[in-house]
């Protein structure tokens, strides 16, 4: 009986190559047009209007740290304290049940401007003039994961991008041979991944991730950065044999955003292998800069070089860099004690950061954020600690336009609930996408038949916060 099956020769690497048009530089292009301007419905008049900032540094403090001992001072606190608030105090309705918990920390009034800040915060006091204190954060979702996943990408409720990717897709990458987006140390829980992943946007906006929170910083790699194992020319060999066939691909269907996000994400991971290494190492910088961060000492070692290491990226041009403390802020027992060490840990490499960047004239342009997913109930929790707390908690930015030595919003004498200029997660999200030039409700993506953004339906940007406005 005869084959009925028709046999074709094989095809080489190199016809494969020739015959489809789409040798290294066909690709090298392509992915540096996708990355530049690709077909995923951006818009080309992006930004919506000239930016105050470029790019945005996040200090992520994972847990929750009470607003009330650290930048929301409550002196009824401590006459309260070890008893319920009676209704005479209580101005706003019925009162809140449970024992208030004095604070046993000092707040002074810092810098010309007077923003009061705690005692534990000495080294971070000294910029208060720079910072705009915002006292009347609230979000949803009174647990850890729902917290972390609104704060990180506006919902707890669907897989959505989170806002690191949402400017990445809005501004790209200011570098060719580095991503727009990074994450340094970040959590494996509470969301994990999806906190920094890019969801229905292209595979390209997604952070490149540096270590996980509890990995010293020191000791953290970027997974697949390289290969010993194989020289660079095989790989390029390897990687335009792939591209030609994602490049074949496209040339079949109309558009594909997945595959161009692809092929742009694959050139730039083996860009990133000359460019990476050398900005992750801190030989090139100086003795006295190592002892700004407190690198070398402790207990500033680990998160001074994150604040370092975010500083490098961004003046390299990363647009979105997230630094993050492990899992230790949640202090439902020993609150005071549990704060006089993380704070330690976190003053004196911040401060260093505000410095150094001013110093370099790139805190102008760059927006510095500080904050968690909630704050810490004014009322005691476990003999000594403060249960979580989403209805109040603060935030602090400085740099990118903000009107330094400013305080925004108010919570009520105790700091259960914001009373003066309320600031949702979705407004504080419309506000970080206005420093940069882009308008929330116009940086959409269509998914799924209709238009999705990072703050879905919601949110209002702060604009009186800076200082153009």
């Amino acid at each position: 009986m005869q084959a009925c099956h028709q046999f074709r020769q094989p095809t080489s690497r190199r016809s494969l190559l020739r015959t489809s048009a789409c040798g290294f530089a066909h690709v090298s292009l392509a992915a540096l047009a996708a990355q530049a301007a690709p077909s995923d419905a951006i818009s080309s008049a992006l930004p919506h209007r000239p930016g105050l900032a470029k790019r945005v540094i996040f200090l992520f403090m994972w847990g929750g740290p009470s607003h009330v001992d650290l930048f929301d001072f409550k002196p009824l606190l401590q006459q309260f304290d070890g008893r319920e608030v009676s209704a005479e105090a209580w101005k706003h309705g019925s009162p809140p049940g449970g024992k208030i918990l004095g604070s046993p920390f000092k707040f002074r009034r810092c810098g010309d401007s007077g923003v009061e800040i705690s005692e534990l915060f000495p080294q971070l006091s000294r910029h208060a003039d720079r910072m705009c204190v915002i006292r009347s954060m609230h979000t949803d979702g009174s647990a850890h994961g729902e917290a972390l996943l609104n704060l990180h990408t506006g919902s707890s409720t669907f897989l959505r991008p989170s806002v690191g990717a949402w400017i990445s897709y809005g501004l790209g990458a200011e570098s060719a041979n580095l991503p727009g987006f990074v994450t340094i140390s970040p959590p494996r829980g509470h969301g994990g991944v999806q906190n920094y992943g890019s969801a229905f946007l292209p595979a390209k906006h997604q952070a490149t991730a540096i270590g996980a929170a509890e990995i010293p910083v020191a000791k953290a790699r970027i997974s697949n950065l390289g290969n010993d194992r194989v020289p660079r020319t095989l790989q390029r060999r390897q990687l335009d044999l792939l591209q030609s066939l994602n490049h074949s691909h496209l040339q079949s269907t109309a558009a594909d955003p997945g595959i161009e996000g692809l092929i742009s994400s694959y050139e730039l991971a083996f860009r990133m292998q000359t460019s990476l290494p050398g900005l992750l190492g801190l030989e090139d910088e100086t003795p006295a800069t190592l002892a700004m961060y407190g690198i070398g000492d402790e207990p500033t070692d680990n998160f001074g070089r994150q604040c370092l290491l975010a500083r490098k990226l961004s003046e390299q041009g990363v647009r979105y860099v997230q630094a993050s403390t492990d899992y230790t802020w949640d202090h439902h027992t020993q609150n005071n004690a549990g704060l006089r060490r993380e704070c330690a840990r976190v003053d004196r490499p911040i401060a260093a950061l505000l410095q150094d960047l001013e110093q370099r004239g790139l805190l102008d342009e760059t927006l510095v954020i500080w904050g968690s997913e909630f704050g810490r109930t004014p009322t005691v929790e476990n003999g000594d600690g403060r249960n979580h707390h989403p209805a109040a908690f603060s935030i602090w930015m400085a740099g990118g336009g903000i009107r330094g030595g400013l305080t925004w919003g108010a919570t009520d004498d105790f700091g259960f609930h914001p009373v003066e200029q309320p600031m949702h997660m979705h407004d504080l999200h419309a506000t970080i996408l206005y420093a940069l030039g882009l308008d929330h409700t116009r940086l959409t993506w269509r998914y799924a038949g209709r238009d999705f953004r990072l703050t879905d339906v919601h949110g209002n940007p702060a604009v009186d916060l800076f200082r153009s406005a």
